[in-house]
Parts: structure tokens; C-alpha cells; sequence
């Protein structure tokens, strides 16, 4: 398979389970899911991965629209990778086509940042991946911002977003699956140019 036909594999990053669904750490799982909505796909477990999967297209009818699958890892956070490569593995997708949407602490709420590549910046999800794939992969990071005063960071990121963020949330989710798409029709550095704020 050429590289030109190989899809896209986004993986939007969360913990699994009804009491994580609104949390801070699982804006990767909301963002997949507008992006499925999108398309017009529903998530189904997937035969080949620890994993909820949606193919599809992203972009303008026709030539121009690129294969996609979403995808949602169903093992926790900090053993996203083992999904994340069995996916990778099936559907043959190179590494420099896959997207991690993730939530990223030391960015101001509601801001978005594109890139490729770096560190994990003690993310689990991303060091998980990263052990599994190598760092070359690109990442839509979801301002969560910084706990306040002395609260625990692995508190802060599973608690629910405030009732103050939930104001601006829709917005966010929908900027961030909108980057998504940007970031596979026009490429990384079109895309960083609208959205890195």
C-alpha cells in the first residue's frame, strides 16, 4: 500500500467507563466522538485492537477526501500504545499519519497547540505511545491548564471539566476536531498557523 493511500489513524486519548466521560483527562475521547459524528459513524469494538473504532472520510466529497479511522483506546490512559500500534499495524498506517488528541497541562484552558513530534511532558497516554512507536507522530494538545493552588495533578485531570470551562467546552471540542481535519486536508504547518494560539 503507497503511502498516498494509506489512512489516517486519529486517536483521541480518555479513559474508558461512564465516571471518566466528563473528565478533564478525556478530551481526546470527546473530541472523537464529534469528529464520528461528523462523518457520520458510529464507534464499534474493534476485532484488531484493545479499541472503538469509526472509518470514514474527512475533507470535500470526491478526490480530495482522505481515509480516516477514529479511534478510542478501551485499555486505560497509560497503556494507550498497545491500541494505538495494533491499529497502526492493521490498517498499515505510517507513523507520520497518525494523531494523538490529548489533554495537555501546560497550556491555558480552551487553547489549542499543534505538533509533531517531541516529548511526553508526563502524559501516560503519550508515553505509552511513544515507547511503542517512537516520537514522530503528530499531536492536537487540548489546553487544560494547571491545577489550582496545591491540587494534585492526577486529581485535577480526572476530575470534571468546572462549571466555568463546561461555558466554552462545546467550542473547544469543536475547534479541536476542526484542527483535526485541517491538520489532514492542508497539512502541519497550514493548520498550526489557524489554530496554534
Amino acid at each position: 500500500m503507497s503511502d498516498s493511500t494509506a489512512p489516517w489513524l486519529v486517536a483521541g486519548l480518555g479513559n474508558p467507563g461512564p465516571e471518566y466521560a466528563a473528565n478533564r483527562h478525556n478530551i481526546g475521547f470527546m473530541v472523537a466522538d464529534l469528529l464520528a459524528e461528523r462523518i457520520g459513524g458510529r464507534f464499534k469494538r474493534s476485532g484488531k485492537a484493545q479499541a472503538q473504532v469509526v472509518e470514514g472520510r474527512i475533507g470535500p466529497p470526491g478526490p480530495a477526501s482522505r481515509r480516516v479511522v477514529l479511534a478510542k483506546p478501551m485499555t486505560f490512559m497509560n497503556l494507550s500504545g498497545g491500541p494505538v500500534t495494533a491499529l497502526k499495524d492493521f490498517y498499515k498506517v505510517p507513523t507520520e499519519r497518525i494523531i494523538a488528541v490529548h489533554d495537555e497541562l501546560d497550556i491555558p484552558y480552551a487553547t489549542l497547540r499543534l505538533k509533531l513530534g517531541g516529548g511526553d511532558n508526563g502524559h501516560n497516554g503519550l508515553k505509552s505511545i511513544t515507547k511503542s512507536l517512537g516520537p514522530d507522530y503528530l499531536r492536537v494538545r487540548a489546553g487544560i491548564g494547571r491545577p489550582p493552588g496545591r491540587m494534585d495533578v492526577a486529581a485535577f485531570v480526572l476530575k470534571d471539566f468546572s462549571a466555568t470551562e463546561r461555558k466554552e467546552l462545546d467550542w473547544f471540542v469543536d475547534r479541536a476536531a476542526d484542527a483535526v481535519e485541517a491538520l489532514i486536508a492542508d497539512g502541519l504547518e497550514r493548520a498550526q498557523s489557524t489554530y496554534n494560539s
